[in-house]
């Protein structure tokens, strides 16, 4: 493993990235403007703010979304281009090539939660109890959770099609369990067991912890579930990754 290729991989990433209008506009405006779009439901709403009650939840799922779709389909992408491939005939360790992936979906991640944090709390008045900085932390590793799910997930696709595939049957599954519509607490015991296991069920919780008074060890002990899962992410993703297109 070398940090100077990783940096190299990364500089890479991030300059195919900035020269996609539309990968950048999905990256940073969508997440906005569907935080907006929530807002704007709920802003008549008698009685108790819905929006505060849901927005903490979706400024977890909706960086998760975003980036295993976009990390998923520009690795498949370059998988069938050949560049993965001509890539690793080089001396690059497998762990260097998706290190440099995870560090560039990394800052992109980072400019994301800043951008929906920001238009979450300073434009559309969302009131948390928490600490803002620390909700753009756990919304930065939503995001690289859902960009080393992306990458693992990309080693068993062989076109972008079959990448997006996996989202029913791995992401769907986390949303409908994580929290965001049912309290974890108040599901059948078998269910709430599941969600257990399952890494966005975290996010939510750290974002809810924000929102209301949970203390603050409460967060982080969510954000240090949601790293391990995300380097266990990245640990199978370099062990199925393959040097050889079949």
């Amino acid at each position: 493993m070398s940090p100077r290729r990783t940096l190299a991989v990364a500089v890479r990433v991030l300059a195919q990235v900035r020269r996609d209008p539309r990968t950048l506009a999905l990256l940073v405006l969508v997440p906005c403007l569907l935080m907006t779009l929530l807002w704007w439901m709920f802003k008549d709403e008698p009685g108790f703010n819905l929006f505060d009650q849901i927005a903490p939840a979706l400024l977890a799922i909706f960086p998760f979304i975003v980036m295993f779709l976009v990390t998923s389909v520009t690795t498949l992408r370059e998988r069938s281009g050949g560049t993965l491939e001509r890539l690793l005939a080089m001396p690059l360790a497998k762990l260097d090539l998706l290190l440099g992936y995870a560090l560039a979906f990394g800052l992109l991640a980072a400019i994301q939660a800043a951008a929906a944090v920001g238009v979450s709390v300073g434009l559309l008045g969302l009131d948390i109890e928490g600490s803002v900085w620390l909700l753009a932390v756990v919304g930065i590793a939503d995001a690289v959770l859902g960009t080393a799910l992306g990458l693992f997930v990309s080693a068993f696709a062989r076109t972008e099609f079959q990448a997006v595939q996996f989202m029913p049957a791995l992401v769907v599954p986390q949303i409908l369990l994580c929290g965001l519509l049912v309290p974890r607490d108040a599901m059948p015991e078998v269910l709430h067991r599941i969600s257990d296991v399952l890494p966005l069920s975290y996010a939510v919780d750290a974002m809810n912890d924000l929102a209301g008074s949970a203390a603050t060890a409460d967060v982080w002990r969510n954000l240090a579930v949601i790293a391990g899962f995300a380097v266990a992410f990245l640990a199978l993703g370099a062990a199925t990754l393959k040097r050889r297109t079949a």
